[in-house]
């Protein structure tokens, strides 16, 4: 059985959209809820702690900003992350706390858990990035179909998401190896890692290996 629930992909006690993702089966019925749940969480936020330099920002006083980056709300910048020169934070975006959103990565409507890295060259749209996941240099999740109809999820069963903007889902501790590409739709589980320069679609289980035209293999204990 796919283990693409959300209780299977991530332990919410690393994310502030716990609560909104507790109501969810499948991590992308949350896509379309990212927004007014950092509206919600932001003017939730203690204002010691906080800064609210825009409407609908917050960033952590810890955080470390660079002048340089462009930040439209809703989003919420948690605490000591790292944002830094040249990143593009478009909107509807939940970053958590200890992130790095690296020089010239670019986030839209999309969460990422504590301890998650795009420090490099990325861009994560329409997507949710578990605790400690990261991106190498150059990937990205690929949100929309060349031929522009609803994204389905492939694994044992076909999923239909009704989603026409949709990119990828990483389980806790998922590494994507630089210059890949997540295929809109593309879930990869706990602990799974895929190798640089792939191209990948679909469900990888957690514990799983993508290298590329080899296929999937398990990781050993």
């Amino acid at each position: 059985m796919d283990a693409i629930r959300i209780v299977d992909l991530y332990d919410l006690t690393h994310t502030r959209a716990a609560e909104m993702l507790m109501g969810c089966e499948y991590p992308w019925e949350a896509l379309g809820l990212i927004g007014e749940t950092v509206k919600k969480i932001g003017e939730s936020l203690p204002q010691d702690a906080y800064d609210h330099p825009a409407e609908h920002v917050w960033i952590a006083k810890s955080a470390s900003v660079a002048p340089t980056a462009s930040i439209t709300g809703p989003c919420v910048i948690g605490e000591n992350t790292e944002v830094r020169p040249g990143a593009f934070i478009r909107g509807n975006v939940l970053v958590g706390d200890g992130a790095v959103v690296g020089n010239s990565s670019e986030l839209k409507n999309c969460i990422l858990f504590d301890g998650v890295q795009v420090p490099h060259y990325n861009y994560v749209g329409d997507s949710i990035l578990g605790y400690k996941a990261h991106m190498g240099a150059g990937s990205i999740t690929s949100n929309v179909k060349g031929d522009k109809k609803n994204v389905v999820v492939h694994g044992e069963q076909v999923y239909e998401t009704g989603k026409k903007k949709f990119g990828a889902m990483l389980g806790d501790f998922a590494e994507i190896g630089c210059n890949s590409v997540l295929n809109p739709g593309t879930i990869i589980g706990r602990d799974s890692q895929v190798y640089p320069l792939s191209s990948v679609r679909g469900v990888v289980p957690a514990r799983c290996i993508v290298k590329g035209e080899r296929g999937v293999i398990k990781k050993h204990d």
